[in-house]
């Protein structure tokens, strides 16, 4: 099944979208109409998101608040070859993601973001919520669900 193959995310859905989490990343481009489309067609439960595919910050929250407004995950995503820049993890808390895709404890841009949530959570203490399991999936919102 390709990145963009409509019909295969519909029937992959349909198979497994209340067992696992079925992450659009190409098929969605962190696009809020095309996340939309995605919504109404029922082809996914997640959504990478991309700080660098739709354009501002702003946009960015927009398309993660349209995810999570379905009830499906938004996955806060790094670009591979990023800088040591940990903005993306203050990105994932504050919009409530629940999730934050970097990599594994490689190398050091990945590991300014992992440090990044640590101090976060640090400094939130009781308050800071770690979703853990319960972002696996529950049926999502919209007609075909």
């Amino acid at each position: 099944m390709a990145g963009t193959d409509r019909t295969g995310w519909q029937r992959l859905y349909r198979a497994l979208g209340d067992k696992v989490q079925l992450i659009g990343d190409d098929l969605f481009t962190t696009n809020p109409n095309r996340i939309r489309e995605g919504i109404a067609e029922s082809l996914a439960n997640a959504v990478l998101i991309k700080l660098n595919q739709i354009g501002t910050v702003t946009e960015n929250i927009n398309a993660i608040r349209l995810t999570q407004s379905a009830g499906w995950n938004a996955v806060v995503s790094a670009r591979s070859g990023e800088t040591e820049d940990a903005f993306i993890a203050h990105l994932a808390v504050a919009t409530d993601a629940g999730q934050l895709k970097v990599g594994s404890f490689s190398r050091s841009e990945r590991m300014v973001k992992w440090n990044e949530v640590l101090r976060i959570a640090r400094t939130l203490g009781s308050e800071a919520r770690f979703p853990g399991s319960q972002v696996l999936p529950t049926r999502p919102k919209g007609p075909n669900a």
